[in-house]
């Protein structure tokens, strides 16, 4: 049985890609570094070497949104609106960021769906008489809405026992895109996030 995580513990280390697609909708994909399993391998192949989205057993990817923006001198907001995500698990690790789509299969085993607006931030600094970016942040809360059990590792896992009623995550992006991009979109950019849980629900 996996134990509960208090209120404010690390439920998960994650890393990813922001898309914009040619149809102006965003979207994100990824895996998980870290996860409240212990024991309980999150990549494939022998010990020691590397992990990456190809090894990775669990993945994540968001349904596509339309967000807007509002600009405040050097600080640019994306304002992305409440929407879902779902946690995956790929028992034969074969994502690629050069295929989004590719980090929704597997076995779905929860979904979460935002709280709230979420404001991305993105920072600049002047560069002679340009504004060039430099880094990038969000802050969210999600809520499960939905988590099955399954057995993996030599257990019954189910992400409801430790994270309870959802988490808050806060990511880092970074500026500087990730070239070319996968046909049908525009953008690929890389983020990272930490996420706490929000404890046990009622």
């Amino acid at each position: 049985m996996t134990l509960p995580l208090l209120p404010g513990e690390i439920a998960w280390y994650a890393t990813g890609r922001f898309y914009a697609a040619d149809d102006g909708t965003l979207a994100d994909y990824g895996y998980f570094l870290h996860l409240p399993f212990p024991d309980v391998p999150l990549f494939d192949g022998p010990p020691g070497a590397p992990p990456s989205e190809a090894t990775a057993h669990f993945t994540f990817a968001a349904r596509p949104f339309t967000a807007g923006g509002v600009a405040n001198g050097a600080l640019s907001l994306s304002l992305d609106p409440v929407g879902e995500f779902s946690l995956y698990l790929q028992r034969q690790p074969a994502a690629s960021f050069d295929r989004p789509a590719s980090f929704a299969r597997g076995e779905r085993i929860a979904t979460f769906r935002r709280t709230s607006l979420v404001a991305g931030t993105t920072v600049a600094v002047a560069v002679g008489a340009v504004l060039a970016p430099v880094a990038g942040g969000t802050i969210f809360s999600a809520r499960l809405v939905d988590s099955l059990p399954f057995e993996f590792g030599g257990r019954l896992l189910d992400l409801a026992d430790a994270i309870g009623a959802g988490i808050t995550q806060f990511g880092t992006s970074a500026a500087t895109p990730v070239t070319p991009p996968p046909a049908g979109y525009t953008t690929m950019l890389p983020f990272t996030g930490s996420a706490l849980a929000l404890g046990l629900a009622g």
